[in-house]
C-alpha cells in the first residue's frame, strides 16, 4: 500500500522558516501533489499544489511566502515556508492524486509558529 511520508515540521519563531518534505513510499504515477493544513475546529484548507507539469496553485494567505516544488523522479514534494506567522500554525497534510484519480493523504506534521 502506498503511503505519503512527511517530515520537516516543528516549532519556529515568527518570521522564521521551515521546509516540509513528503515522499511517496512507492514509485507510482502521480499527477498532482500538494499541501493542506488544518487547525482544530476548522476545515482542512488548501495551502499549495503542484502538477507533474510544474503548474502551481497557492492559497492567497501564503502567496509570496511559501514555495512548493517537486521532484517527479522521487515522487517527492517540498514546501518552503518563509516569513512564518502565528496564523500558519496548523497540522500540515501532504496530498497526492494519482493519474487514475485516487487520492492519498499523509498523516500530518505539526507546524507551530511562536510569537
Amino acid at each position: 500500500q502506498v503511503q505519503l511520508v512527511e517530515s520537516g515540521g516543528g516549532l519556529v519563531q515568527v518570521g522564521g522558516s521551515l521546509r516540509l518534505s513528503c515522499a511517496a513510499s512507492l514509485s507510482i504515477d502521480i499527477d498532482t501533489m500538494g499541501w493542506y493544513r488544518q487547525v482544530p475546529g476548522k476545515q482542512r484548507e488548501l495551502v499549495a499544489t503542484i502538477t507533474s507539469g510544474a503548474a502551481t496553485n497557492y492559497a492567497g494567505s501564503v502567496k509570496g511566502r511559501f514555495t512548493i516544488s517537486r521532484d517527479n523522479a522521487k515522487n517527492t514534494v517540498y514546501l518552503q515556508m518563509n516569513s512564518l506567522k502565528p496564523e500558519d500554525t496548523a497540522v500540515y497534510y501532504c496530498y497526492a492524486k494519482r493519474k487514475l484519480g485516487i487520492e492519498l493523504w499523509g498523516r500530518g506534521t505539526l507546524v507551530t509558529v511562536s510569537s
